[in-house]
């Protein structure tokens, strides 16, 4: 899958670990086994104790292994940018794993034919090894409805590197939004490709971030918007009176 100009699209792949072993080897395998050969991994550990770095290491493929980056996720993920090589940028966090092995040809071929800067797709969950559908209907993309409510999922979202640059990496001060919020930083330059196909699995577990810590994250995920919806106090007031019923909401479940 070439250019225009005849060179390849070249992807990075970045994966952040930490005492990542017991799910690695899905996400690993499932980068190996993409139909799609221009792709590089960049791997950042934040100081991982059990097999992590040993199954990383051990790996018969190029890759780059960044180790010992403290200071959190937002952190771990801008360092893996820094040292990318590829001209599409994609996270994919150790225990998650892309769908099939065309997901990143996939993306190629949207991007070849589109003159956007990002793209999206959707995900499936997986629970216990079971996969499920996300649950609920995603809306078309327009700014306005991603200032409603986060709907771009973090492993199925691929990012040129010239855009990215341009914006900035992930806000450090962040620990749950840190997505959300550069979704928004790239709406406001670049409309993206949306596509509907499932590109990546999203595991649920005890030991998710956003699976044990959903209020938190609601609340960040407003402080966020609220940064972005400008000074009106109606507006403002909307958002809130959204956030608390979602706060509801998330509290009965």
């Amino acid at each position: 899958m070439s250019l225009g100009d005849g060179q390849p699209l070249t992807f990075s792949v970045i994966t952040c670990t930490w005492n990542s072993e017991p799910y690695l080897e899905d996400s690993i395998q499932s980068v190996l086994g993409q139909d799609y050969p221009y792709v590089e991994l960049v791997f950042v550990d934040g100081g991982s104790t059990d097999g992590t770095l040993k199954r990383i290491r051990g790996l018969d493929h190029p890759h780059r292994l960044l180790e010992n980056v403290s200071g959190g996720i937002s952190r771990a993920m801008n360092t893996g940018i820094a040292v990318a090589n590829g001209e599409v940028i994609a996270h994919l966090h150790s225990d998650d794993y892309y769908l099939r092995s065309d997901t990143l040809s996939t993306v190629a071929r949207h991007f070849q034919s589109s003159e956007r800067r990002w793209l999206f797709g959707r995900i499936v969950r997986d629970v216990e090894g079971t996969l499920h559908g996300e649950g609920f209907e995603c809306p078309a993309y327009t700014y306005a409805r991603l200032l409603r409510r986060n709907f771009i999922p973090h492993p199925a979202t691929f990012v040129k590197r010239d855009l990215l640059a341009s914006v900035g990496g992930f806000d450090t001060s962040l620990k749950y939004a840190m997505d959300y919020d550069l979704w928004l930083r790239l709406g406001k330059v670049d409309e993206p490709i949306q596509m509907e196909e499932e590109l990546a699995v999203f595991r649920e577990h005890s030991r998710s971030l956003s699976s044990t810590n959903r209020l938190p994250a609601l609340r960040e995920d407003l402080l966020v918007r609220l940064g972005y919806v400008g000074g009106n106090p109606l507006t403002r007031t909307v958002h809130r009176s959204r956030y608390v019923v979602r706060r509801h909401r998330l509290k009965r479940v």
